[in-house]
């Protein structure tokens, strides 16, 4: 009997508008993104099983036979993704040519090392031929041969951007930011996860302003699926060996893509063979490989036949044979082809089983960006799937393990990972602040009563996925950059600031916390350093929108999560209809009352659920231990806002204020003066 994991369900309309096509073979993000077809300078962010190598096929072709460039080369990330990109007969769907990509030149399939493939690059830029698909290393060893000026006058698409970085010593993002400064090429940056793991910029923000950018939620895709109208995200913790916990969380009625932990990490047994081994029996007799497929065959104490693909086994004969199985074209829309996959490596970014309910991934991953790549794996549409989630199964600290302090770093990893999910999957947030002249948008739904003249509103767009949410006292962005920041990239925001472990901790467990030390203070700081070119209006504009955006779905979270059992918000409205409540619950929706809440708040709530009581307090107590006082920088950042206090309020705040806020400005008001006169004393 499987277990029920705390999570966060999100339900969608499933109106099939995603999945309709228009006249010229194009769906709804393809469609979106052709419109801007005439950029230079191109970003596209959308996710997993969206239609983006469609979406750069039609754009490729429009830049190569009506805006003069001589040639598209397609970069992606190895070779398996190159395939996304072969031949497509889009004249067969009304669109006026194919995408036809020459074999000698589609260098995924081509023999040879990167050697061999380099010089071919520099052949096909001497040619006539117009489409090249490489691996980005095949790119960067090509750019360091030939040059950069080799490519002017052509287009540069590349995928999986997020491998992208902006540090000096990533050579993909040195030679796309030199790219960008000669500015004789064209560029598109295809994306479902803007952000890396290791939370460094994906590009220079000089760069990144040179791009516009077209945008495709999570939530404009699934509430435009046909079928899939929930997805559920969630984590369990288990402890001892994990594979003995595993029928718990893996329901051998789900299809189920389960990848199994790296062999270096604390959650493995070290020895994957047997791990595999061991699921497999837990499932019931095994019965066998099938010749053909190579699946592992397995009969349930129900009687049921599972075909499982065991895509950990080193032999490359085997995994060989399963692997082409798993992609074999005429079983693509097989539903009884495969029950489980299990992984370790594979089965990723770019992998395609449409059939996947369930993926279950044990460990913490090396990132927030893989996170999102396996959830991708589960959120395909196909006909009877109604429901996917994603688990995490993570140990639970051990107070006798000498490594506690990783499975403290491991536990807040997977907590961030699911923040940040819940952010990509909610509807986009416009806020605007509460005046006079204040009134509805064209368009917005406003629930119950319409708009409400003499207080804040929640309007809410069903075609767009779009909230329109009014706060009062929000500041709102004065430069092109910092709106457009606003519009696209406060997701960007929110991962850096739950990634940043300081933050985390303190939200989760540091029982004394004053909210606005992170709404404010530390959100402050990381926008502050994020984006330096904003002036002090800008970033302060840029810090509220996303402080509102993460603690207003964690509010409605609260909400849906509460209300789970209430048959009026089980719908696809259900995190709207939390969003609308908590606005309509608060006497004024102002962004000093949102930035009074913790965002963490919700997840410890969750966390406090799913963990044992023993093992929470030692997490508490590693983290209570690591305590730290005041330091001169967040002196400062306090100092800055009783500035900002004293403006409004005409006085100081006062160290005995009741008011645990103004009471911690001023103290760091005071170490500041207690520093100063220590400098003067000598």
């Amino acid at each position: 009997m499987t277990q029920q994991v705390p999570s966060v369900s999100v339900n969608y309309a499933a109106n099939g508008s995603s999945t309709k096509s228009n006249e010229l073979g194009m769906r709804e993000m393809q469609e979106g993104a052709y419109e801007k077809r005439g950029e230079q300078y191109l970003l596209i962010k959308s996710p997993p099983a969206s239609g983006k190598s469609r979406a750069l096929m039609f754009i490729a072709l429009d830049k190569l036979h009506n805006q003069g460039l001589r040639q598209a080369i397609v970069v992606v990330p190895e070779k398996s993704i190159g395939s996304s990109f072969n031949d497509e007969p889009l004249s067969k769907y009304g669109f006026w040519a194919d995408w036809t990509v020459q074999p000698r030149w589609n260098l995924c399939n081509a023999p040879g090392g990167d050697d061999g493939k380099v010089g071919a690059v520099g052949k096909f830029l001497a040619s006539d031929d117009k489409m090249l698909v490489c691996t980005h290393a095949t790119f960067r060893f090509a750019v360091d041969k030939f040059g950069i000026e080799a490519f002017d006058d052509r287009l540069i698409a590349v995928d999986e951007f997020h491998h992208v970085s902006a540090n000096p010593d990533n050579k993909l993002g040195a030679h796309l930011g030199a790219l960008v400064a000669r500015d004789k090429v064209h560029l598109v940056a295809m994306t479902g996860s803007y952000f890396r793991g290791d939370a460094e910029a994906v590009l220079s923000p000089e760069d990144e302003a040179k791009f516009d950018t077209f945008t495709y939620t999570y939530y404009q895709q699934l509430n435009g699926y046909k079928y899939l109208k929930t997805l559920d995200i969630g984590y369990f913790f288990y402890s001892g060996s994990y594979a003995d916990d595993i029928l718990k969380v893996l329901d051998p009625t789900e299809k189920t893509i389960l990848h199994i932990p790296n062999v270096n990490s604390r959650e493995s047994t070290k020895d994957k063979h047997r791990e595999v081994e061991h699921i497999i029996d837990a499932l019931g007799d095994w019965q066998g490989a099938d010749p053909i497929t190579g699946f592992q065959l397995v009969k349930t104490p129900e009687g049921r036949r599972l075909r499982i693909a065991d895509l950990v086994d080193d032999e490359p004969a085997k995994r060989d044979k399963v692997s082409a199985a798993l992609k074999d074209p005429t079983q693509k829309n097989n539903r009884d082809h495969v029950d489980i996959i299990i992984a370790l490596g594979m089965a990723k970014e770019g992998f395609d089983w449409i059939w996947c309910e369930h993926a279950l991934t044990v460990g913490y991953r090396a990132s927030l960006t893989e996170i999102v790549q396996i959830i991708g794996r589960a959120t395909r549409d196909a006909e009877g799937k109604t429901r996917a989630r994603f688990t995490n199964l993570i140990a639970e600290p051990d107070a006798a393990a000498e490594a506690v302090t990783e499975a403290v770093n491991d536990t807040l990893k997977a907590i961030a990972a699911s923040l940040l999910m819940e952010q990509v999957l909610a509807p986009r947030f416009n806020f605007t602040p509460k005046t006079v002249k204040s009134g509805p948008v064209e368009g917005f739904d406003y629930g119950e009563g319409g708009y409400d003249p003499n207080k804040e509103n929640v309007g809410f767009s069903e075609a767009s996925g779009q909230f329109q949410i009014e706060i009062k006292g929000l500041v709102e962005p004065k430069s092109k950059e910092a709106k457009r920041i606003c519009q696209e990239d406060l997701n960007e925001v929110i991962t850096a600031f739950v990634q940043d472990k300081t933050t985390i901790e303190r939200g989760l467990f540091d029982e004394e916390l004053v909210p606005e030390e992170l709404t404010q203070v530390r959100m402050g700081k990381i926008v502050g350093a994020r984006f330096p070119e904003l002036d002090a209006e800008d970033q302060e504009a840029v810090r509220q929108h996303a402080v509102a955006a993460l603690n207003l779905t964690q509010k409605a979270k609260e909400i849906a999560l509460s209300n789970r059992d209430d048959t009026e918000t089980t719908g696809n409205t259900a995190l709207i209809d939390g969003v609308r409540k908590f606005a309509m619950d608060v006497r004024e929706l102002d962004i000093d009352l949102i930035d009074r809440i913790n965002p963490f708040g919700e997840a410890y709530s969750i966390l406090a659920k799913t963990m044992s009581e023993e093992s929470l307090r030692q997490v508490q107590a590693v983290i209570s231990a690591k305590k730290v006082q005041l330091s001169p920088d967040e002196a400062r950042d306090l100092a800055k806002r009783a500035v900002k206090f004293k403006q409004e309020r005409g006085r100081l705040p006062s160290i005995t204020s009741p008011d645990p806020w103004e009471k911690k400005m001023a103290e760091g008001v005071a170490y500041l003066a207690r520093m100063k006169q220590e400098v003067a004393n000598g």
